[in-house]
């Protein structure tokens, strides 16, 4: 399987660096669960055609609402100004609930690449928020030490971040046991984004206690999004029925 990941044709640099929220709505006169998702792009645009779009539509054919969330990048990326649109959005779901056939009970976080930082971010203790019961992450950037993706990390914090910084949004450092329940994954083939990205969460998780299923997947590289085609592609049911289970927990 190659690579999705191709800036050249997938990747938007010319929108404007803004916060919007897409709805994928079931619109059947009943209340859904809801998927929020934050595609990946290392906080320099935010790519919805890998990460926004097919995993929404994959959520609803499961018969669950989803949204994306465009969140600010670039020169507005500097942290929390993401991690307040994810807020925001929140806020914006839960406020139109019932006109949007959205159950607000259990929700879910998804995010991917510069995207599963900041879903996994948010979800700290250290940011007051209201939190899912889920958060799912792929091919996320975790760490902002040694092994992080440099340059998502000179958005969120500039290029000469403050080590404190470093230290409190290097999520694997700072996990407790009231943090979500996680469904954490990556390809061992991913070039972009170190796959000890995911192992350094699933050991955090595991050390504090808190439920998940971190995976590893041979020969899946960075991008897969659906990783249709694959051994993999069983992932995003996997993760679903994860969360289905830790909804009311």
């Amino acid at each position: 399987m190659e690579p999705i990941f191709d800036k050249e044709t997938m990747f938007d640099f010319t929108r404007p660096s803004k916060y919007e929220l897409v709805n994928y709505l079931i619109n059947d006169g009943k209340k859904h669960p809801f998927a929020l998702i934050c595609p990946g792009g290392a906080y320099a645009i935010v790519a919805n055609s890998i990460e926004g779009r097919p995993i929404a539509e994959a959520i609803n054919k499961l018969g669950y609402n989803a949204f994306v969330l465009y969140y600010r990048v670039k020169d507005e990326a500097l942290y929390p100004n993401p991690q307040d649109d994810v807020k925001r959005a929140v806020g914006e779901i839960f406020s139109h609930a019932d006109e949007w056939g959205v159950d607000t009970e259990g929700w879910s976080l998804w995010g991917f690449s510069a995207g599963g930082h900041l879903a996994a971010s948010y979800c700290l203790d250290s940011y007051d928020a209201p939190k899912p019961a889920t958060v799912v992450l792929g091919y996320a950037v975790l760490t902002l030490g040694e092994k992080t993706h440099p340059e998502s990390r000179d958005f969120l914090l500039g290029k000469d971040a403050d080590p404190s910084m470093i230290e409190k949004l290097s999520v694997e450092k700072n996990i407790t046991p009231s943090y979500p329940s996680a469904y954490v994954w990556c390809g061992d083939a991913d070039d972009l984004v170190d796959p000890d990205n995911t192992r350094m969460m699933g050991k955090a998780l595991d050390e504090a206690g808190v439920p998940n299923i971190t995976t590893v997947f041979q020969g899946i590289p960075h991008g897969a999004n659906l990783c249709t085609g694959t051994h993999a592609e069983h992932w995003l049911k996997d993760a679903v029925e994860f969360w289905q289970e830790h909804r009311n927990r």
